[in-house]
């Protein structure tokens, strides 16, 4: 019998692909969108960091997604520690822009229109969404300082996300990314939740899946804050290889046991 049936899920518990509608609000997400929001009232940059597994993604979905379409354009790029070219690519599709150039100027210049028809025709906000940021290398941050000046830098028409792990911040103290560095405004650093706060969500995704209440123990529940270190990706695959082991043993409760059992499989 599979852990579905056993427990009675109406579908897989603990995805990571919720729809927006279904996500926990948590401090830390109104907290990165008021940030967002307040970036791009500026025109400026905005610094989110978080250990692997910490939500940074899907707080950077949730807020873009609560931005109205006909007034915003996100614009998402998902970093890569290859050179500018990558991301002016990336950066292109998202602006429905096909080019088999490989001309930085051109790339610029073509971005840079693009931007402009946005803002002064289309009356849109583009918000470029750079995740994984902490993978650029050091002299792409140099070049997107140029990316984001128009009009003599008078023009504030793109604002940028750079969400990424901890050493993000550490590498816009170096002084060529000094430039870009300045246009930051605000940050926030997404913590690993508390034992309450992994309790809270455990709870929540199941109810997702149809389960009023949690087959989770106090001391599975304290085992899987501890065992993914307060860390929601890595809780997700605990609580699910949980749920697992106790119905490989027939057992409607989930306890510290399975938990351990199911960290044996992770890395």
């Amino acid at each position: 019998m599979s852990y579905h049936s056993f427990f009675g899920l109406k579908g897989q518990p603990f995805a990571a692909d919720l729809p927006l509608e279904a996500i926990l609000k948590t401090d830390d997400l109104r907290e990165v969108q008021q940030r967002i929001l307040y970036t791009i009232e500026l025109g400026a940059i905005a610094l989110i960091t978080g250990e692997v597994g910490a939500g940074k993604s899907t707080a950077l979905r949730w807020v873009a997604g609560q931005l109205h379409p006909s007034k915003y354009k996100p614009l998402w790029v998902t970093a890569t520690s290859g050179s500018i070219l990558e991301v002016y690519r990336q950066l292109l599709a998202e602006l429905d822009i096909q080019t088999a150039s490989s001309s930085r100027a051109i790339l610029t210049g073509l971005i840079r229109t693009q931007i402009l028809t946005l803002v002064q025709s289309k009356k849109q906000q583009p918000l470029l969404i750079i995740d994984e940021a902490s993978l650029l290398r050091l002299d792409v941050f140099a070049e997107l300082h140029t990316l984001t000046q128009f009009e003599g830098d008078s023009k504030p028409y793109l604002p940028i996300i750079l969400a990424g792990q901890n050493n993000l911040a550490d590498n816009l103290l170096y002084r060529t990314a000094v430039p870009l560095a300045s246009r930051i405004v605000a940050r926030r650093h997404l913590q690993e939740v508390n034992r309450e706060g992994m309790e809270r969500y455990l709870e929540h995704h199941l109810k997702i899946v149809g389960l009023k209440h949690s087959p989770f123990d106090a001391q599975a529940v304290t085992a899987i804050h501890q065992g993914s270190g307060g860390l929601f990706r890595k809780a997700n695959h605990l609580a699910r290889g949980a749920l697992i082991a106790a119905t490989s043993e027939k057992s409607q409760e989930v306890t510290a046991e399975h938990v351990r059992k199911a960290a044996s499989e992770l890395f």
